[in-house]
């Protein structure tokens, strides 16, 4: 029996070997064409922009260490942040790592620390930045690998406030729809534009000393359904219930940090500042 698994493992070894060789052949032929592909371009560009980008991988030794690596993109017009790292990425190192989806500044899957703010990276155009362009993963969040940050934090604290609509108040026919005025509806327009891109927590002074603050897009989404009339006082006076709490609204110092870099302009902090004054108006006594 070990005589027939010896043999066996002689006749598959090579086999093996000779798969993940072609495998590595293949591989460094791709990056070699890849680096062909790159001369070409940009010796055909009018014009080169420099991007240096953050770099950190803790499962590859010799990657631990963060470090900066500087890539020659050549321009065109039009080119986004995120158009320079796909470029980067595709053409020079395939390993370079970083979140993005829809690329209409919708599904705010990258947000970058460019430049020293917070942005969108598909949103964000080259030519409004200096070059050098300096792309880093947001700040105050742990870094998973390059320019990717874990967001498990940041969504729980977004569904700490129950983000979705609730009511006990519906209407006496089955078939009648739950009308919202156009007053109302204006009122709550700018906080439905939220994308959870966490730039505003990471731009967050108090949410980067503070892990149990709300932080602004929580307390965003809060507002969102405490001002919609439609869900009715019982379920308001729940949502104040949440956002009142000690590393709620009152934490907030009105920095204005987190409206200065929405790619969405949802002007956070005077919603932030509306629920205070929500909250205090509640507990006021007249007796």
């Amino acid at each position: 029996m070990s005589t027939q698994v010896t043999e066996q493992e002689q006749e598959t070894e090579p086999e093996q070997t000779s798969e993940h060789q072609e495998r590595r052949l293949s591989e460094k032929r791709e990056r070699a064409d890849m680096s062909e592909r790159a001369k070409s371009d940009l010796s055909d560009a009018d014009e080169t922009v420099q991007i240096k980008v953050f770099r950190y991988d803790p499962e590859v030794e010799g990657k631990k260490d963060p470090r900066f690596d500087t890539f020659e993109i050549p321009f065109t017009k039009g080119m986004t942040v995120l158009d320079a790292l796909i470029y980067a990425r595709d053409h020079f190192d395939s390993t370079l790592t970083f979140r993005h989806s829809c690329r209409q500044a919708i599904c705010g899957s990258d947000a970058l620390f460019v430049n020293g703010a917070q942005r969108l990276g598909c949103k964000t155009q080259m030519v409004d930045l200096e070059w050098p362009v300096r792309i880093e993963p947001l700040p105050h969040a742990e870094v998973v690998k390059d320019l990717v940050v874990d967001m498990e934090h940041f969504y729980d604290q977004m569904e700490s406030v129950e983000p979705y609509f609730q009511t006990n108040e519906l209407p006496d026919g089955d078939l009648e729809e739950q009308r919202q005025t156009r007053e109302n509806r204006e009122k709550v327009k700018m906080s439905t534009r939220c994308i959870w891109c966490s730039a505003c927590m990471s731009s967050c002074n108090i949410a980067a000393g503070d892990n149990e603050y709300l932080g602004p897009a929580a307390i965003n989404k809060a507002y969102r359904f405490a001002m919609d009339k439609r869900e009715g006082e019982e379920m308001k006076q729940h949502r104040l219930n949440i956002i009142e709490q000690e590393h709620g609204v009152w934490r907030c110092q009105t920095q204005f940090s987190c409206t200065e870099v929405c790619p969405k302009d949802i002007p956070l902090t005077e919603h932030i500042q509306e629920l205070k004054r929500e909250a205090v108006k509640n507990n006021l006594k007249f007796w």
